[in-house]
């Protein structure tokens, strides 16, 4: 403990979407008198991770700035690691917050038991069970998993995988997901921008694809099917926020620039991407956050992986899983639009991922247990 008492958290992560899902939890920690919140950020992302902790108004404590043009695995996780160190060997916190599945993740919470510092683990328990889907992903939260101290699990099936695995009920807290709680801060019906207008008047479809192991063949797939549908339907439109990979960009230009209802745009900053969400009529992703995200604004999910560690979703009828065959992607699109009730069905399914109140439960048990 420090000083008055205090719990002295450190809170660190590195990506976009761990930032969306992590800045709630700081801003609640800092409303808390008990705890002395710090925040490190890896920098894994560069650009679009200072887009959210603008939007969040979070400055942070640490920044170890380790983005590199072209960077790998091996870069990403030696780079914290050996960063990570310092930043510990500073901060001495009572604590240390990661969240999920990234190699920030992973290599940070090597760090912290390197010097036995315990670790909690936000979204904590969603697996595959299948190493190399998603990868490095399905391996960096099973390694967390044995190193950390606290599991805060979004859902019931988080928490089962983690009992099936043997960690004590006594650590796990499911809390629900923090992705929800930062919608509150992001949409907002007033809301305008150039994109959302373009597809007004239409059914707006939102892609995003990226997965490492969907690059190629896969992708070329996916992108074939979505150029299907919107060749027979004349209502419908396309917008496909590109990630910044070179050779995911390399497919996309090759295979969609030149529809006139597809518009290709730069990564969005996170309230644009949300509203955009908001003003879709379903989702065609290969991601991960948004398809939490996007049942809480009653949008369909169509999944297009192998495997998703959001079973749940599946479960409630918010998701569904179409992996990346043309011809299943094509037909899974025209049942949601030819279908008005199977639509309404996945639109208005209970969205399982909890009631944006994750960050207070995690602020209330470290609190608590500390």
């Amino acid at each position: 403990m420090h000083e008055q008492g205090k719990v002295k958290a450190l809170i660190v992560f590195g990506t976009r979407p761990e930032a969306i899902k992590m800045c709630p939890v700081v801003k609640e920690f800092r409303t808390r008198s008990r705890i002395d919140t710090k925040v490190c950020v890896t920098g894994q992302h560069r650009e679009m991770l200072d887009q959210v902790l603008t939007l969040f108004d979070v400055v942070p404590d640490y920044d170890l700035d380790i983005m590199q043009q072209e960077q790998s695995l091996f870069d990403i996780t030696s780079r914290t690691l050996t960063g990570m160190q310092n930043v510990l060997a500073d901060c001495k916190p009572d604590i240390v917050l990661v969240h999920g599945d990234t190699t920030t993740a992973f290599a940070t919470s090597l760090a912290a038991l390197y010097m036995q510092i315990p670790v909690g683990h936000v979204e904590a328990g969603l697996r595959t069970h299948n190493i190399y889907s998603p990868f490095p992903e399905e391996y960096n939260r099973q390694a967390i998993s044995l190193v950390a101290k606290y599991h805060f699990s979004p859902t019931q099936m988080a928490r089962y995988n983690l009992r099936l695995e043997g960690r004590a009920s006594e650590t796990i807290y499911v809390t629900g997901n923090t992705g929800i709680d930062a919608l509150k801060t992001t949409v907002r019906p007033e809301f305008h921008s150039d994109i959302i207008e373009w597809g007004k008047g239409s059914r707006l479809l939102v892609m995003t694809a990226h997965r490492r192991e969907n690059i190629g063949d896969p992708m070329r797939s996916m992108f074939r099917a979505v150029r299907r549908v919107l060749e027979k339907y004349e209502d419908v439109k396309l917008v496909y926020p590109i990630h910044k990979n070179p050779v995911v960009r390399k497919i996309a230009y090759e295979m969609l620039s030149d529809h006139p209802r597809i518009r290709l745009i730069e990564p969005m900053e996170v309230d644009e991407f949300h509203n955009l969400i908001n003003a879709a009529y379903f989702i065609l992703t290969d991601s991960g956050g948004i398809q939490e995200e996007a049942p809480s604004l009653g949008k369909p999910v169509l999944v297009m992986r192998d495997t998703t560690e959001r079973p749940e979703g599946l479960d409630a009828g918010t998701l569904r899983l179409v992996g990346t065959d043309e011809q299943i992607i094509f037909y899974a699109c025209r049942q949601l639009l030819d279908d008005p009730d199977e639509y309404q069905k996945m639109s208005t399914a209970r969205n399982p991922y909890g009631d944006g109140t994750a960050s207070m439960r995690i602020a209330d048990v470290i609190e608590k247990m500390l």
